[in-house]
């Protein structure tokens, strides 16, 4: 008896560190799901000429000092919401992020990769424009906090933030060292205290995915009166930009 819950124990045991492995080997897939895109848009390469493949943005070219950066979800087209946000910010210049592996994006996302695009793509739109607004929503929540740490963004709104993708990864995976297996981790809180920008958190009521505890934790790691907290009543994770509150809240005229 004894030798056979010894043997049950290794197997078992062999199976937990089999399961950490693939965990480990596998987690981007549990963390981006790249979409095609499905409205053709005018198009502009972000990354450098010395890539081998092209990291693209769509975008709607404007005069004037006013420009929009968009950073979407982890399974977001973002063409998809290219002409709502046209009509939403008609005196500003668009420019909507495909992560790599996305839309007409070549290469893999990984946060550090995602990251550098983003920076670059800023910098693409404030070389001609004084004023640019950045959005992230949901995983590009994460994105564009550290974005607004590094660079002078001129208003930031994050949809359905969250404070660490780590922690949401340990609350999905309890059973699991997640904390030392995951490599794209997020940490909007260690980079929003940096945020000079005025900033809206705009949170779903019935959100599925953001814990409302995630999204208050973030909150409190801004500056004192550096940022606010809005709740869209009735929405949930993915039906929040279907609220009538939605671009009113985005454009600051709600």
């Amino acid at each position: 008896m004894t030798r056979l819950m010894t043997l049950i124990l290794c197997v078992v045991f062999l199976g937990y560190l089999a399961a950490c492995a693939a965990l480990y080997v596998f987690q981007r897939a549990f963390v981006y799901y790249p979409q095609a895109n499905a409205v053709s848009t005018p198009t502009v390469r972000v990354n450098p000429a010395a890539e081998a493949f092209s990291v693209v943005a769509s975008v709607r070219p404007h005069g004037g000092p006013d420009a929009l950066v968009y950073l979407g979800g982890n399974g977001e087209d973002v063409s998809l919401s290219f002409h709502a946000l046209a009509e939403a910010f008609p005196e500003h210049a668009l420019y909507l992020l495909h992560y790599r592996g996305y839309g007409g994006s070549g290469g893999r996302p990984t946060e550090e990769a995602i990251q550098r695009d983003a920076l670059a793509l800023f910098d693409q739109a404030h070389a001609t424009h004084a004023r640019v607004v950045v959005i992230g929503r949901s995983l590009g929540t994460g994105v564009a906090v550290r974005l607004a740490s590094q660079r002078p963004v001129a208003r930031l709104v994050l949809v359905t933030p969250y404070d660490s993708l780590q922690e949401l990864a340990v609350r999905q995976f309890p059973f699991f060292p997640v904390r030392w297996l995951l490599k794209d981790k997020f940490e909007s809180w260690r980079y929003a205290p940096l945020v000079h920008a005025p900033t809206l958190l705009v949170m779903a009521e019935n959100d599925e995915v953001i814990p409302r505890a995630s999204t208050e934790q973030l909150l409190a790691r801004f500056e004192a009166g550096r940022a606010t907290l809005r709740t869209v009543p009735g929405a949930s994770h993915n039906s929040i930009s279907q609220h009538p509150q939605y671009f009113p809240l985005l454009t600051g005229t709600p």
